[in-house]
């Protein structure tokens, strides 16, 4: 029996490994609070007034066409997934689809979308939709590759047998854990482009820039030290100046 659990409101972990943003940024870029409470009253509880739940799309969740397609008003139908125990597609995966006019083909995943169980297979599952259409301009038609599903649509493809198969996690002597052909028992490797984020292709090629990069050494440098004096009063012993003023009196009733 399958169990469906509605639209995950979390953003997958591929995603933010994709991203090479901070986990809390792409929190706050997608997030949509209404209102709350004033901060700093603490007779005031804790309370806000948000979007609870997110319609996950082929747009990334920090881009300007995610808040678009998730503005305030906009309802659509529900949407349920089948929980995916450990995630095992990533881009550069080649795989075969099962379902579809391009069944039994074999393709790249060029983009996995883990909030919704979704890869893209290059140049196969396509459609045609029109865009830029108005009243002047009858648009252009273009072909784009539609998302397909992890648990029915496709499989990973034997690297042995080039057919495709079912898989499982293991562990290797060496203790790396590896995906594993129930097939053939070969060991399919993650792909070298799995590694890929919006900054770099791979990450032995990533070159620092010394002019806008922060260097490892600088950042875990410690270059503060505390000390019992406000704000002006360590501008003031660094340029070595003296308060000699003597404070007004004030009075209070």
């Amino acid at each position: 029996m399958r169990i469906f659990s509605y639209l995950a409101k979390k953003v997958g972990d591929l995603t933010v490994k994709y991203s090479n943003l901070p986990e809390s940024y792409i929190k706050r870029s997608y997030e949509q609070v209404y209102w709350k409470n004033p901060t700093g009253y603490p007779q005031y509880p804790k309370a806000q007034v948000a979007r609870k739940k997110f319609r996950f799309t082929t747009n990334r969740p920090w881009t300007g066409q995610f808040r678009q397609q998730n503005e305030r008003g906009t309802h659509r139908k529900k949407v349920f997934l089948e929980p995916v125990g450990e995630w095992s597609f990533f881009k550069g995966d080649r795989v075969e689809i099962l379902v579809g006019k391009d069944k039994g083909k074999q393709g790249i995943v060029t983009q996995v979308i883990q909030e919704r169980n979704w890869v893209i297979v290059e140049g196969l599952n396509t459609h045609l939709r029109v865009v830029g259409k108005d009243k002047d301009f009858p648009g252009v038609t273009v072909q784009s590759e539609a998302p397909l599903l992890v648990t029915s649509d496709v499989k990973l493809v034997d690297p042995e047998t080039l057919k495709a198969t079912d898989i499982e996690w293991r562990f290797t002597e060496e203790g790396e854990k590896v995906r594993v052909s129930k097939a053939s028992s070969r060991i399919i490797p993650l792909p070298k482009s799995a590694e890929e984020t919006v900054d770099y292709k791979s990450r032995e090629l990533y070159v620092e820039n010394m002019e806008k990069d922060t260097t490892a050494d600088v950042a875990n440098k410690i270059t503060f030290s505390p000390k019992l004096q406000t704000f002006e009063m360590d501008i003031m012993e660094s340029m070595g100046i003296k308060e000699d003023r003597t404070p007004a009196k004030s009075y209070w009733y």
